[in-house]
Parts: C-alpha cells; structure tokens; sequence
C-alpha cells in the first residue's frame, strides 16, 4: 500500500490542522494505522493509532484530549485532526500502516508502510 499525507503547515498555538493520509495499491481496512511524528533531532514518536475497523483508538499522553484520530474506510483514508497546537507539537507526521499486531502500534518499527510527511510548524 502507498501512503500519502498532507494538510500540514504553519498556525500559531492555539490554532488547527487537519491532517489527511489517503492509501492506494490496496485497500486501507485492511490495516490498523497510526500517525508518528519527528522533531529536528529527535526520534520519531508515537502520536495516535486507530484499529482497522476504526473502533478502537489509542493515543500519546502529550496528545491525549487534543488530537483525534479517525478513518474514512470508504475513502481509503486516515485523518488527524490537531487542535489546541502548542510549539511543541512542531515535527513532521507521518502516517503508517501496521504490518503486526494491534500490541504492537505504538512501536514505529513495526510499521511497514509509511507516508513521506507532512510537516506542522506551530509559532508561539
């Protein structure tokens, strides 16, 4: 499955973004999804992750009550809406496709399928 992501830019603390990832080459129910992100040197981290039915979602403790994640199935397509920005919330996301269990979805190495990014600048 190829992955592409966008939505991203430059908003001021406080503001939103919605972030999309839209699949192609197979169908995205197949897969549970998450988002990652990485700021300049630093690891890419965990962000949010959704089942591939869409019932179940988990998240970061530093995203928790602020961001959302979902799924359109129908439209081969996984968003993440931001709100609530903060500075540090600046990195590039990336959305990805779990190729193992649903355990394993916070674990970036467990990923086989990933976008190229986007990136989301929040100002201060």
């Amino acid at each position: 499955v190829q992955l592409q992501a966008s939505g991203g830019g430059l908003v001021q603390a406080g503001g939103s973004l919605r972030l999309s990832c839209v699949a192609s080459g197979r169908t995205l129910s197949a897969y549970d999804m998450a988002w990652f992100r990485q700021a300049p040197v630093k690891e890419r981290r965990f962000v949010a992750g959704i089942s591939d039915s869409g019932d179940i979602t988990v998240y970061s403790e530093s995203v928790k009550g602020r961001f959302t994640i979902s799924r359109d199935n129908a439209k081969n397509t996984v968003y993440l809406q931001l709100n609530s920005l903060r500075p540090e919330d600046t990195a590039v996301y990336y959305c990805a496709a779990l190729r193992d269990s649903w355990r394993w979805v916070r674990f970036a190495s467990k990923y086989g399928h990933w976008g190229q990014g986007t990136l989301v600048t929040v100002s201060s």
